[in-house]
């Protein structure tokens, strides 16, 4: 077979190209930024012509761009560039003092917004004292902060008088005495963070440059391809025109939001997925739009088929409830899948991850067999609905990082019965039933975007922090080939990228990072450890680490 002459050929490393015909190979040929041939260094000697850059790797191990299907990173760019970021675990005194100290270096009436506090912190934050201190911190300025979730806030008293916040209203925590404690529940949240738009949100550039600092984290961590999963009609502007300026270092696909303003966007709705279109680039595919059908367990807003522990407002029989009815699910599914657009679907409870398979079901059995599924994080899952992910098509989006032992799992266990809070993320049992598993990292739900945090949860089912200890139903422990997959393949194939990158094959992007290790070669427990030293994209290096 002849091939054209290479722009680059990388010999003498350990590949591991995640292609089952053949797994491992010792050099890559890339011309105009795809790749023409892998194999081993005698079959690819050849190649080579008078422009051709040789680089011997010596031995490094080389393996594909990672794919996270499942972050938010205009969120993560914008968080850094432009707001405050509360010490990762902050108590309630640190959380203060970050406050105090970014708040000092802002004009009089500006807004302090941050994020994230952490799940655990709640009953900390929830209290008329707390909020007192927090008004006093930030010296009459109005303050806003995101928890780790990103579905809750922590508002102080200016904020809230500026959203029109007042006891009473759904989502608002009081303390014993009826008094606001500036706590906010998912929805509750939105008239505040709208308050602090209206006072002066990013322009246009800023978006332009959160994206791409989001982009550029992305990268350093070996990130090639990746999937929003909630963009704005912003930031849908800003990565058509990173993309069309040449500034776009990543497959990007974008989910428009339909039913939820959790995150603030003025735009959502048919307002929004209709018009994705027109932002359609060479790397960026507007083809998803993101459903949040539930909310989140610690607060009780995820909806399950067995009742939560019981409480005081909830009472012994409470299951939560999906946000959208069956037939409103089904009908904006079908309105979608009419369109060619596909659907990332928020779901942490079991009963709503039931209700996106019989939609699914209901439209496979209409004939929409092209479009793509996503049930996002669905870490509960029922039993009997394991073998419907790979019957319907229905791809798992699965963020590890968020659910090992940790402070979301800790408030998990605050509100579920002990033997189902421990039963969260059944990945053995979806990949052995033959479903798409696709790793993301939710980040910045999650502090990093580093895969091998996630593998690391994967494979060993431990937090890769050592912070928190034990194991979380470690029988749905999966391999390090399987873990792997699905951050490069497993991904891909969720998103539709497949036929471009996810493993290193001829004809595909040349899209690969070289690592500090072969992964293969060292103890499941030191995963974490693993760190990117170069990630190309393209046949372009977009990251080298100093």
């Amino acid at each position: 077979m002849s091939h054209p002459t290479p722009d680059l050929l990388l010999t003498g490393g350990r590949v591991y190209t995640v292609d089952p015909d053949r797994p491992w190979a010792e050099a890559i040929a890339v011309s105009g930024g795809r790749i023409v041939a892998v194999g081993s260094d005698a079959e690819l000697a050849g190649l080579a012509g008078p422009g051709t850059e040789v680089r011997d790797l010596d031995g490094a191990f080389v393996m594909p761009g990672l794919v996270d299907v499942h972050n938010h990173h205009y969120f993560s760019g914008k968080e850094e560039l432009f707001e405050l970021a509360v010490p990762i675990g902050a108590d309630l005194d640190g959380i203060i003092e970050a406050v105090r100290e970014y708040a000092a270096g802002l004009p009089e009436g500006a807004w302090v917004t941050g994020a994230p506090w952490a799940s655990d912190r709640l009953n900390d934050v929830n209290t008329a004292e707390a909020l007192a201190r927090l008004d006093e911190a930030a010296g009459g300025r109005p303050v806003v902060l995101t928890d780790d979730s990103h579905h809750n806030r922590w508002a102080n008293t200016a904020a809230m008088r500026l959203g029109g916040v007042e006891a009473g209203q759904e989502g608002v925590a009081l303390d014993g005495a009826g008094r606001p404690t500036g706590v906010l529940f998912e929805a509750a949240g939105i008239p505040v963070a709208r308050a602090q738009e209206a006072a002066g949100g990013l322009t246009a550039e800023q978006v332009r440059r959160a994206c791409a600092r989001g982009v550029e984290i992305l990268n350093s961590f070996g990130v090639t391809a990746f999937q929003d999963a909630g963009v704005s009609t912003q930031i849908l502007e800003a990565l058509r025109a990173l993309d069309t300026a040449g500034g776009l270092n990543a497959w990007t696909v974008s989910s428009m939001l339909i039913n939820d303003d959790i995150f603030g966007f003025e735009t959502i709705g048919e307002d929004l997925v209709f018009g994705g279109e027109q932002y359609r680039t060479r790397h960026h595919r507007p083809d998803f739009v993101k459903i949040f059908l539930d909310g989140v367990p610690p607060t009780r807003t995820g909806a399950f088929l067995e009742p939560y522990l019981p409480d005081d407002l909830h009472g012994a029989h409470f299951c939560g409830e999906t946000l959208l009815s069956p037939d409103e699910l089904l009908g904006w599914l079908r309105r979608m899948a009419e369109a060619g657009i596909s659907a990332k679907i928020h779901c942490t409870g079991d009963a709503s991850v039931h209700a996106v398979l019989n939609a699914v079901e209901a439209l496979r059995a209409e004939g929409f067999t092209e479009t793509r599924y996503q049930v996002a994080h669905g870490q509960f899952v029922h039993p009997d609905d394991i073998p419907r992910f790979a019957e319907l098509g229905v791809s798992a989006d699965i963020s590890p990082f968020i659910w090992v032992p940790g402070p979301i799992v800790d408030a998990i266990r605050e509100v579920l019965p002990a033997d189902r809070a421990e039963r969260i993320q059944p990945n053995r049992a979806l990949l052995d039933a033959g479903a798409v598993v696709a790793g993301g990292s939710d980040w910045p739900v999650s502090p990093s975007p580093d895969a091998w945090e996630g593998i690391h949860g994967l494979v060993t089912r431990e937090d890769p922090s050592g912070k928190y200890p034990g194991t979380l139903w470690p029988e749905q422990a999966i391999t390090l080939e399987e873990a792997i997959a699905a951050f490069t393949i497993g991904g891909a194939e969720a998103m539709g990228l497949a036929d471009e990158t996810g493993s290193l094959e001829a004809g595909k992007s040349a899209d690969f990072v070289l690592l500090d290790r072969d992964p293969f070669a060292h103890p499941e427990n030191e995963l974490a450890r693993t760190r990117v030293l170069e990630t190309w994209f393209a046949g372009r290096r977009v990251y080298q680490r100093d």
